[in-house]
């Protein structure tokens, strides 16, 4: 059976973006090695997205390619009037049982982009088999939490840690 993985950045107090969803702080942080801090490899063991609306119009927003575009790639959304585009189906309902069935249909891992609303539905509902955090040098004063809401209490077993010379540290966790 494929894994849901999350797969991201945090600060050292738990933020994945700013409170306006900004992700800028990243660059901030001195990278000396130039270091992907395992993206790559990570990347090679996924065929498959899945993202909140705000998380994919944040990546829209960037002005860039669509990042995944060689992968498979839901958008989870309540709005029911959106249209599909080249590289994003949106999915407006059942997604629950949309990611069950997902996880049993042949193909590699498929990655949780976030965001902390959507990270929460899926631990609480049991579909997180993976998480894997950078925790990166800097405490944000305000900001959008890892888990929005209200998370259920969840044990998780320590698969591998990393430090980076750049002050980031790599934590990878199984979801008991």
């Amino acid at each position: 059976m494929r894994k849901v993985k999350l797969y991201l950045a945090i600060s050292l107090n738990g933020k994945i973006a700013k409170a306006d969803g900004s992700v800028e702080w990243l660059d901030a942080i001195p990278n000396p090695e130039e270091s992907d801090y395992g993206y790559f490899d990570f990347y090679k063991t996924i065929d498959t997205t899945i993202q909140g609306k705000t998380t994919y119009d944040q990546i829209m927003g960037w002005g860039i390619e669509f990042p995944y575009a060689d992968n498979n790639n839901y958008v989870f959304t309540s709005q029911h009037d959106l249209e599909n585009t080249e590289h994003v189906e949106f999915v407006s309902e059942n997604h629950i049982k949309f990611v069950k069935e997902l996880k049993q249909l042949p193909g590699k891992d498929i990655w949780l982009v976030g965001g902390g609303k959507l990270n929460t539905t899926f631990l609480n509902a049991g579909l997180i088999d993976e998480i894997n955090v950078h925790v990166m040098p800097i405490i944000l004063t305000e900001g959008i939490d890892l888990f929005g809401a209200l998370p259920d209490e969840s044990n998780l077993k320590l698969i591998e840690s990393k430090s980076y010379f750049s002050g980031v540290v790599e934590l990878r966790y199984a979801v008991n």
